[in-house]
């Protein structure tokens, strides 16, 4: 089996992530901050442990400032819905994710101004475009890292310069980039980070979260939930610093311990190194399918300026079709159809058919990617 889904959860997951949660289920396996008792306070540790992995990986200016949540959906509706106010103007891009757009689409009906600035049919986005739909008004800039269809590489560092320009705000969506690309909060200029755990961070899924960067005051964030922390349980009001405001109800923390171990292999790793395997295959990949008659592959094509997800399509074949015989056939795991950013497909101009997309991840080969080369050549010659 070949398994290309990387861009909807990573998989396999490093040594250590299943270790990590069975020896938290059996051998600690308490509630972290609700018990003063020992195995308590080690599941308190396993959380603060998760912070710290993730505020190494991501450059964060305070373990403190990470709030841990499901994953990077809830992230991106905790800070656009909590930002976010009638009156206000955003700005985004026209490759989004829904996780990004549908929250907006809803503050858009409640009265908060939105401009979605185009892209390339690549997915380029201009930089000097966001610039030029600033208004008095606007508040926050929100992009992707990467687009979840073609991969291709969103300006944030230009953005976040921008942004700080003009007083603004920069939210970025790392669960493309997350772990696959070096990310610096600080240097990239990012105030808030939503990530998620189940993709390149390597973890399992129900495991994500916000970031909150230090010119943010949480105090603006409304929380999207509100309950017990186990922290100023004497009062009835939501406590208002971090992460306690953002965390209400017992967490993952089997999940949690997974995370850090998947991030542990990560810096282990190294970013970078892990960086350039993926560009080597998206390389590869690329440069075969393009070779092969009625395929067309989508993006810049350009394995720099873009993570290790490629869509393409076959003439004559409807990516259904070409996804279900690609698992049928060749036991090649990949995802076919609009990948959840009909925005996205319109600005490539696959929309409403979609695309065949191979997501590559850390454990993939160049043998693999040359058999799934084959494979897609044999359908489309049409054997």
């Amino acid at each position: 089996m070949i398994y290309f889904d990387n861009a909807a959860t990573s998989w396999p997951k490093p040594p250590g992530v299943a270790e990590a949660m069975t020896r938290f289920l059996t051998e600690i396996g308490a509630n972290p901050g609700r018990s003063g008792h020992r195995l308590s306070i080690e599941a308190g540790r396993v959380v603060y442990a998760a912070r710290e992995a993730v505020a190494e990986l991501f450059a964060a200016p305070d373990p403190l400032r990470v709030a841990f949540g499901l994953n990077v959906t809830e992230a991106l509706n905790l800070a656009l819905r909590g930002l976010l106010r009638p009156g206000d103007h955003v700005i985004t891009s026209s490759m989004e994710h829904n996780s990004v757009m549908r929250p907006l689409r809803a503050l858009e009906r409640q009265g908060v101004a939105l401009t979605v600035v185009r892209c390339s049919p690549q997915g380029v986005l201009d930089p000097h475009q966001i610039e030029a739909a600033i208004r008095p008004q606007t508040r926050l800039i929100v992009l992707n890292h990467a687009s979840n269809v073609i991969g291709t590489l969103l300006p944030i560092a230009q953005a976040g310069q921008i942004a700080r320009q003009h007083g603004l705000l920069l939210l970025v969506d790392v669960a493309q980039s997350g772990g696959s690309y070096p990310i610096d909060m600080q240097r990239d200029a990012i105030d808030l980070l939503a990530f998620t755990g189940h993709k390149g961070l390597l973890g399992p899924t129900g495991t994500g979260g916000l970031i909150v960067g230090e010119r943010v005051d949480v105090t603006q964030i409304e929380p999207l939930k509100r309950g017990g922390t186990g922290s100023r349980s004497e009062f009835e009001e939501q406590p208002d610093f971090m992460p306690d405001c953002f965390e209400s109800g017992t967490p993952n923390v089997v999940g949690l311990a997974g995370l850090t171990a998947g991030v542990r292999w990560v810096l282990a790793q190294g970013v970078a190194q892990l960086r350039a395997h993926e560009v080597a295959l998206t390389r590869r990949l690329i440069e075969g399918l393009r070779e092969i008659d009625g395929v067309t592959v989508y993006g810049t094509q350009d394995a720099e300026r873009q993570t290790a997800t490629v869509s393409f399509n076959i003439a004559g074949l409807e990516p259904s079709d070409v996804g279900l015989r690609l698992d049928d056939e060749f036991a090649i795991m990949c995802r076919v159809g609009l990948h959840c950013a009909p925005a996205a497909h319109r600005t490539i101009g696959t929309f409403p058919v979609g695309t065949v997309r191979f997501g590559l991840g850390a454990f993939n080969t160049a043998a693999e990617v040359d058999v799934a080369i084959q494979a897609v050549a044999r359908l489309a010659a049409g054997a």
